[in-house]
């Protein structure tokens, strides 16, 4: 019996020492979800940010990863992203307690909501995805001056539906719309070619800000009207307090958008967190709920005031809603495809350029070398 077991040991001692020396197969690496400034294009390079940047060319699935990840847009995505399940369950809550189909004034709550649910949404999506590549860069945050263009429109039909008083009312609801919705396009237009001609200064500003500011002295005209001739800011309209807070919500994301602070004050400290980018998306959210919660209490309470006024329209507003959306989209894709181009054009330069590269003497010397071996 010791003399079976001794010889069962014996065979299996060299096994075990065998599966011990063999190589394990070595483990996957774990990915790099950031890199230095200096490791991907100019494109993509933000003011006074020198790392947390995602390396190009990945797969969609590691863009997705990266929603978890710390990286410089992590916080550009997330705020909006939670406002944009908020306003999920805010639009929820509204379908199903106001009757949309049955109600034709509430109509233009419901295109608030849905507009600012997109444009959140396409925020969120442009700074998760746009380090696909240099198309996908452009794409996506087309995609994202769309979604600003929607909801422009979508704040525009609320303020003049809801909020706005009989004597502003009939000096402009022969225009508001059309420029409204005009204006909406405009600021995506500009937006748009600022981000393709990527000049950042004073051409691209003009381009991007000035239609932008344009579109909002008009959409909020009817609000600012309310304000200055409201006779007593205390008495019972609630809403007043509401609209309020979203001009200086929407005034402070302004400032932030247009400067680049506090991150010019803290060069290479801000990677993550402290951007003014990420600052004007909280204010341009708490514009986006204050104005919501205005507009909704607006809907409730004067409806005596705005129902005689729009009981016939010069306009069809769902009309214009459509084609501020179609015209912005078309807008975007054939921007897009300019884009393409050159960004196809970009590549096949440089693969020419390493083709045509002129050959060293070291490379000469190691070709000859290799003649002389084959012969």
């Amino acid at each position: 019996m010791a003399t079976m077991v001794a010889q069962k040991l014996s065979h299996l001692l060299p096994s075990l020492r065998q599966a011990h020396q063999e190589p394990r197969p070595a483990r996957r690496p774990e990915p790099v979800f950031t890199v230095d400034r200096a490791e991907v294009p100019p494109l993509f390079w933000k003011p006074y940010i020198y790392v947390g940047y995602r390396p190009l060319h990945q797969t969609w699935h590691f863009y997705f990863r990266t929603l978890f990840q710390q990286h410089n847009e992590a916080v550009n995505v997330w705020t909006h992203l939670l406002a944009a399940v908020v306003l999920l369950l805010r639009l929820a809550v509204f379908v199903g307690t106001v009757g949309i189909w049955g109600d034709p004034h509430a109509l233009p709550l419901f295109i608030l909501l849905l507009a600012s649910f997109t444009y959140l949404s396409f925020s969120a999506l442009a700074h998760l995805l746009q380090a696909k590549s240099e198309f996908w860069h452009y794409s996506f945050f087309f995609l994202d001056y769309v979604g600003v263009a929607v909801y422009q429109f979508g704040s525009a039909l609320a303020h003049f539906y809801y909020a706005i008083e009989p004597a502003w009312h009939a000096r402009v609801q022969a225009v508001f719309l059309p420029v409204a919705a005009f204006l909406a396009w405009l600021s995506c237009t500009g937006s748009c070619y600022n981000k393709y001609i990527q000049k950042p200064g004073l051409l691209g500003r003009t381009c991007q800000e000035v239609p932008s500011a344009l579109a909002y002295a008009l959409d909020i005209s009817p609000v600012v009207h309310r304000i200055l001739v409201s006779p007593d800011p205390t008495s019972d309209d609630p809403a007043l307090l509401y609209h309020k807070c979203q001009v200086v919500f929407f005034l402070l994301a302004a400032a932030f958008f247009s400067t680049f602070m506090p991150e010019r004050w803290f060069p290479g400290s801000c990677h993550v967190f402290g951007q003014g980018h990420q600052l004007f998306h909280v204010f341009l959210v708490l514009c986006t709920l204050a104005q919501l919660e205005a507009v909704a209490l607006d809907y409730e309470a004067r409806r005596p005031i705005y129902e005689p006024l729009h009981t016939r329209w010069p306009h069809n507003f769902s009309g214009l809603f459509l084609l501020t959306v179609g015209s912005s989209v078309l807008t975007a894709f054939l921007l897009s495809q300019l884009c393409r181009e050159r960004v196809d054009t970009a590549q096949s330069r440089e693969s020419d350029s390493r083709v045509r590269r002129p050959v060293t003497k070291d490379a000469k010397t190691s070709v000859k070398g290799k003649e002389r071996t084959r012969g």
